[in-house]
């Protein structure tokens, strides 16, 4: 007997049997897209009342927060950066059950820690989105339910209208059903000390964010209604400290694009009870803590409008404004949290091609605290974009 024939017979039968029992490459029912776009700013600042540290995140875009205030105005700046810049995997998969998947992962540059402009201006790509959708359900992190990002303006800024905006990405699971959406997103509480002070970021959540949305589509544009309901705590039982509270928030959120032909207004108007972190990049905090240890919630309220125009198949412009406003109970927050802010912005677009663009945009913004202390910045940005 053949003990070498035997095993190779054997062999042969075996990878037969494997070839009937093994599934096909996924690989082979997927397919790929890559997109995104190489974005060059430019820009001069100048404030009315001090100035941003170099490395200061408010001098690659604008956040109202940190708009100068008390201080002694110095020389304009001039800043140069390509972290707008994006890319973006897709992947669309046929499963074996004839249902289709998916998967999204998009990176910019933005908001990094490390790099810098002394040497090599090298700077570490940030997840923005990574997601997965099958059938309705969406599971992974993206654009907050409570945000309609189809209302956001065309800008050279990274937001544009950011006072009265609600903006937040984050990890959620949600159901979309026609018109309808609803979803579950990660919790986080902002609080301000008793008589004003530092951020204190609590992480204490025990329940998740509750976000939900209608939108109607129609053929001059659309109107879109949300809401938001979401627990605030804060604890702390470390150095002496007996804190355990919590609060509710809320929110609403009104938002609408209508077209006049080629051109369309954009608005948008957000009020709510301790929505903090969601509306103005966390202007104010979602709550403050009183004397005895508990959490007030914090009413505040934004709108924005913008109008696009084009002038021909060429050039366009885009002119908002944007307004913040908190309702803060200055015997707990003290005078030194904002009260308001503001700002406007116009600019002009020129796209020799589809896939690119070159732009100019003058903004001017204005923050004001409960001390009527306050300061003004006005900025003067370019940029070039080609997107692919």
């Amino acid at each position: 007997m053949n003990i070498k024939h035997i095993s190779l017979t054997s062999l042969a039968i075996a990878c037969t049997t494997m070839s009937f029992t093994s599934t096909a490459n996924p690989l082979d029912r997927t397919t790929f897209n890559f997109s995104g776009y190489i974005k060059a700013d430019a820009m001069v600042s100048q404030y009315s009342d001090g100035t941003l540290s170099s490395g200061s995140i408010g001098r690659d875009f604008y956040i109202p927060s940190l708009t100068p205030t008390g201080g002694e105005k110095e020389s304009a700046q001039f800043d140069a950066h390509i972290k707008q810049s994006r890319f973006r995997f897709t992947t669309n998969t046929l499963l074996s059950n004839d249902d289709k998947i998916t998967g999204v992962l998009e990176f910019d540059f933005h908001t990094t820690p490390d790099g810098n402009e002394r040497i090599s201006n090298s700077y570490e790509p940030r997840i923005r989105h990574a997601f997965l959708k099958y059938n309705n359900w969406l599971i992974g992190q993206t654009w907050s339910t409570f945000q309609d990002v189809k209302t956001l303006p065309e800008s050279l800024d990274f937001i544009g209208v950011t006072d009265g905006t609600i903006f937040a990405r984050q990890t959620m699971l949600k159901y979309t059903s026609g018109a309808f959406e609803v979803s579950l997103e990660n919790p986080e509480t902002t609080v301000t000390p008793f008589g004003g002070g530092g951020r204190i970021v609590a992480d204490d959540n025990s329940v998740p964010d509750l976000a939900a949305r209608y939108t109607l589509n129609q053929s001059w544009g659309h109107v879109s209604v949300a809401g938001l309901v979401r627990q605030l705590a804060y604890e702390d039982k470390q150095n002496g400290n007996d804190i355990d509270t919590s609060e509710v928030g809320y929110g609403l959120s009104i938002t609408s694009k209508i077209k006049f032909g080629e051109d369309d207004v954009r608005i948008m108007a957000n009020i709510g009870s301790g929505l903090g972190r969601y509306i103005a990049l966390n202007a104010s905090n979602g709550a403050v803590l009183d004397a005895n240890n508990k959490l007030d919630v914090i009413d505040v309220r934004g709108f924005t409008i913008a109008y696009r125009h084009l002038w021909d198949e060429k050039w366009r412009s885009t002119f908002s404004y944007a307004m913040f406003s908190a309702d803060n109970d200055t015997d707990l927050t003290g005078l030194e949290v904002i009260k308001e802010t503001y700002s406007a912005r116009a600019n002009i677009l020129y796209s020799p091609a589809p896939e690119l663009t070159f732009g100019a945009e003058y903004a001017y913004a204005e923050k004001t605290l409960e001390s009527d202390v306050d300061g003004d910045m006005s900025r003067l940005q370019f940029s070039a974009t080609y997107a692919f």
